[in-house]
């Protein structure tokens, strides 16, 4: 079958591998239907590799060359022994996150994405979702139903993120909430913040084209961008009692953008930190103390979610579909899809790999 694979950093190859192989106990096979390119896929490409394991997993065993994509869905093509919560011929959405189901501090407690044997579909897996199919646990698959579309079922992974940082934050009906950053989880933060209620919404972003994007998808949407002004000021000058937001949420993981997140919430806020900031960046930490703010970090989502999640796009209170821009086949992946995303000045948002083409 084909598959997209990491060898190197700028090395991504279209290769035939094996199909994957008849699934075991608590194992599904897939067959891939769309596959979201993420901006962990992006990182990996560019000076990667990064999550990708150079040396056999601890937990999974997988090494390069690793098939790309974590943000998939598609149909159940096969099913091992024991497999209850799925059958053939199933729909579903792929819940990534690999790790002990048991003996580990966090695993007993329901929190598997903290694990620190924590392994990833399509970066720490035999597999994952920029190939025609993959084998995968029984636990990372969630049935979806009829009334969501197969685009839908790639786009829970990314909204999940979004979903878990609006929890962290508190967001609740009628808050104010910032987010900086206007790509795909930028975007999927400030409707899911919508979903929670929030009743006023601000977005920052260095790129006019994404700001112009976001206020199509979100018309009452505040932007903001930084170059032109600042993201603290608009935010007070907007909002009850030149206080500051309720919430503010970084979804870029750049050094300028936190520290707009702390300048822009209000006394007694909530900054979430979402995106992953390369190396360590300084915050003005006196003024968390003396304006009594939390800091929180979001990390993934808790692996439950995915019910929820899926509810929440199906039922259209979150129309994540309305961030993606551009469909593509897995032939053009390199050239259209991550490398027309890596150019700063793009007007593209999410793209989404068609694997039936």
């Amino acid at each position: 079958m084909r598959a997209l694979r990491f060898h190197a950093a700028r090395d991504l190859r279209l290769d035939t591998i094996a199909e994957p192989e008849k699934p075991g106990p608590g194992q599904v096979v897939v067959r891939n239907r769309f596959v979201g390119i993420c901006g962990t896929d992006l990182h990996e490409y560019s000076y990667g590799p990064i999550f990708i394991p150079t040396e056999p997993h601890p937990f999974t065993g997988a090494h390069g060359p690793q098939v790309l994509g974590h943000e998939f869905g598609g149909v159940v093509e096969a099913i091992g022994e024991g497999v209850t919560s799925v059958a053939v011929g199933d729909r579903v959405s792929i819940q990534p996150l690999v790790m002990p189901r048991s003996g580990d501090y966090f695993a007993d407690r329901g929190l598997f994405h903290l694990s620190p044997q924590l392994a990833l579909v399509g970066l720490s897996w035999r597999g994952g979702g920029m190939a025609e199919a993959a084998l995968v646990n029984e636990y990372n698959v969630q049935k979806i139903p009829d009334e969501m579309t197969d685009e839908e079922a790639a786009l829970v992974e990314p909204t999940a993120v979004a979903v878990y940082a609006c929890d962290r934050g508190g967001v609740t009906a009628g808050n104010s909430v910032l987010v900086t950053g206007a790509g795909p989880i930028g975007m999927l933060t400030l409707l899911a913040a919508r979903a929670a209620g929030a009743a006023q919404l601000f977005v920052s972003d260095l790129n006019d084209a994404r700001l112009e994007l976001a206020r199509s998808v979100i018309p009452d949407v505040i932007t903001i961008n930084p170059k032109r002004d600042a993201v603290g000021d608009v935010v007070r000058a907007r909002t009850e009692g030149g206080v500051g937001c309720d919430v503010a949420i970084e979804c870029v993981g750049n050094e300028h953008a936190l520290k707009a997140c702390v300048d822009a919430v209000r006394k007694q806020g909530v900054v979430v930190q979402t995106g992953l900031h390369p190396h360590e960046n300084p915050i003005d930490w006196f003024q968390v103390t003396f304006r009594d703010l939390e800091v929180k970090g979001s990390w993934a989502y808790p692996t439950h979610y995915w019910p929820r999640v899926i509810r929440l796009i199906a039922s259209g209170l979150l129309p994540a579909t309305k961030i993606v821009t551009k469909r593509i086949t897995l032939e053009t992946a390199v050239k259209e899809g991550f490398d027309v995303l890596l150019d700063p000045a793009g007007t593209q948002l999410k793209i989404l790999i068609d694997l039936s083409k």
